[in-house]
């Protein structure tokens, strides 16, 4: 099997575990959440004061959390798994006990929080639905069992048992999110005559959920709604992008009366949009870092109260929500200070997950909130007009210039190696790859201004996998170089075997690859640009990412000039080593994003940060990029080996 061939093997193997680990969660999931989501809201209506006030709600009651023990235990293994069996063994009980309606929903909501933590689904739709489509479609699907105007009677609603939701109830109403309206239009629901609409697309299913949701907080109230977020920057700190806004119960909001929190309601539910511009504007205008810092509160009295995972979970969204979309701007003034940060960050949440006292905790807490404080005077104090727009400049050369040459690196590789190889021919695919890897980022950078908010989660994810992925792939091409460095008959290998198995389809490696590499760089660059781009100084922004893009094309010529001069062995030799060390940084950058998204535990140890190559100060990350080492240097003496046995 020729080299190119399966080194497809680990790609299309690592692509998979991530496609497992980013994709749409089993459906089992969904329905145990629907199942809470039920006995939160229902419950009250089956028990008051211990004693059963309607013994079809409470049979129901007792069915729905007998059956989500039951579908718990059939997920996936995963660590808080154990945690979740408890916590619904718990929620029973309390069924069971006929227990207050407070605690109840307390533990149906906690438990529900937690399912979506260890098992994720999509919460939110991927961009603002449209919202005239859903009255129309409310009329043609719902309005026969639940009215016209939402009061739950429709032509067939007394012939149905249980009879059909009063979406006018605005008490139930406010312990219903969007989300929950969404997933049972979807999944339907059990015990009812509510059946699933899976078919609608998913915009369709969004903009029914929104409409649904408005149903009991009417236009009227909107107004007041309006003025109030425009008012209240805490509020608006609360409902920082789409997924806070279709989480969000009419009756959570923090520190507003009932009356106020439903005109919020009705305003938002009817203008999503400016959730998303919001979120656009939070960068410059500090409702990021109030975010940050309501989420760092947060968690500190959860893990006061002796909830250790709910205050991990805030510590998280601390980071991920509040002060990740931030973090590109700051990076461009004070590098230095993001750095500490992200390791404040890290040993807070690890504190946290250890069992740590309440005052070390509360230490650290305190420490990052000192540092939220400098960080808000950073990005507050950027001086003149003229140290802006070079702080801009500055901003963009470096950005573009540090994540253009790891790319830059590989792509000139390949297409030295198929100039020597003669094969200029497949040249296409790797041109058509890293054209496509720009195409995309610039699609990528609409999508962020424009269309939708690319969570601090989904960031992390991205580049995560992607370094990874690629760290991988670098691997196998930095062993398969090493061994031609060495080998003899190399001419021949290239005349016999090079275009018979490039002819085979392998040329589309090369495309994926180049694709790959050239994509992960642009994502992040297209992000931090975004950020400084938001700030103004547009004339130096383009300033320094022209002047990153003639130093790009004059380090890349000069590449390709002296790899011409080379000896093929010696060729081989270098790029060997160079895509080698490429693999390393790629798999330290990995782990760490990983590792800010929260996917994998971070310990941080007393090691030297080295951004350019990849290495951070915490445990995890630095075994595996010693494995990387390692395999990478058996992998060298292995074929090494191999070459001078064929060449005997």
């Amino acid at each position: 099997m020729h080299p190119f061939r399966w080194l497809l093997l680990p790609v299309l193997a690592v692509a998979l575990l991530a496609a497992a680990s980013v994709a749409r969660a089993n459906p089992q999931v969904q329905l145990t959440w629907q199942l809470l989501d039920y006995i939160a809201v229902d419950y009250a209506g089956a028990v008051e004061d211990g004693q059963v006030i309607s013994d079809f709600e409470y049979a129901e009651m007792r069915e729905f959390s007998g059956t989500v023990a039951e579908r718990l235990a059939q997920l996936p293994e995963h660590e808080a798994r154990p945690g979740l069996l408890e916590q619904a063994a718990a929620l029973q009980a309390a069924v069971e006990a006929k227990a207050d309606p407070v605690e109840v929903e307390r533990l149906a909501r906690a438990l529900a929080e937690g399912l979506l933590q260890a098992y994720p689904v999509p919460q939110a739709p991927a961009q603002v639905p449209d919202l005239a489509a859903g009255e129309p479609l409310y009329q043609q699907y719902c309005s026969t069992c639940h009215g016209a105007t939402g009061a739950g009677d429709g032509a067939a609603a007394s012939a149905l048992d249980p009879p059909p939701i009063d979406f006018t109830d605005a008490a139930r109403a406010r312990a219903r999110s969007v989300f929950a309206l969404q997933q049972v239009i979807e999944h339907g629901l059990a015990g009812t005559s509510m059946v699933s609409y899976a078919q609608l697309p998913e915009a369709e299913q969004w903009a029914l959920a929104f409409h649904v949701g408005q149903i009991a907080f009417p236009q009227d109230a909107a107004a007041r709604g309006e003025a109030l977020w425009r008012e209240r920057a805490d509020l608006r700190a609360q409902v920082p992008n789409l997924a806070a806004l279709v989480a969000a119960l009419p009756a959570g909001f923090a520190g507003l009366a009932q009356a106020d929190a439903d005109a919020v309601t009705a305003y938002l539910r009817r203008h999503p949009d400016v959730v998303v511009a919001n979120a656009a504007e939070a960068v410059g205008s500090g409702q990021a870092m109030a975010l940050a810092r309501t989420r760092l509160a947060e968690g500190m009295a959860a893990y006061a109260a002796g909830d250790a995972r709910l205050a991990r979970d805030r510590f998280l969204s601390s980071y991920l929500d509040g002060f990740e979309p931030i973090e590109p701007l700051l990076a461009t003034r004070d590098r230095k200070l993001l750095v500490e940060v992200e390791e404040a960050m890290i040993a807070l949440r690890a504190a946290a997950g250890s069992g740590a006292g309440t005052e070390d905790v509360q230490a650290r807490v305190s420490s990052v909130e000192r540092l939220f404080a400098r960080a808000e005077a950073t990005l507050d104090n950027s001086g003149d007009d003229k140290a802006g727009a070079t702080t801009a400049f500055v901003g963009a050369l470096t950005i573009l210039l540090r994540e253009g040459l790891e790319a830059l690196l590989l792509v000139i590789a390949m297409v030295a190696f198929l100039r020597k190889a003669e094969r200029t021919d497949a040249m296409r695919y790797v041109h058509a790859g890293w054209i496509g890897a720009l195409l995309a980022g610039a699609v990528t950078w609409f999508a962020a201004t424009r269309l939708i908010e690319i969570s601090g989660a989904s960031r992390e994810l991205t580049e995560g996998f992607a370094a990874l992925l690629a760290a991988v792939v670098l691997v196998s091409v930095g062993i398969w170089m090493h061994g031609k460095s060495q080998a003899d008959a190399w001419q021949r290998y290239i005349r016999d075997t090079m275009s018979r198995a490039l002819s085979r389809g392998s040329t589309w490696f090369l495309f994926g690859l180049s694709f790959l590499i050239v994509y992960r760089e642009a994502f992040e660059t297209v992000l931090f640009y975004a950020a400084l781009w938001s700030q103004g100084n547009h004339p130096a922004v383009l300033a320094g990412a022209a002047t990153a893009i003639v130093a790009l094309v004059a380090i890349g010529w000069a590449m390709l000039g002296f790899s011409r001069k080379l000896p093929f062995g010696q060729f081989f030799a270098i790029s060997a080593v160079l895509i080698a060390i490429l693999a390393v940084v790629l798999a330290g950058k990995g782990v760490a994003a990983l590792q800010e998204a929260g996917w994998v535990p971070a310990s941080l140890v007393a090691f030297p940060r080295i951004e350019l190559l990849g290495v951070h100060p915490t445990l995890q990350g630095l075994l595996v990029q010693a494995a990387v080492l390692v395999v990478l240097v058996a992998g060298f003496w292995w074929s090494g080996r191999q070459a001078r046995a064929m060449a005997g």
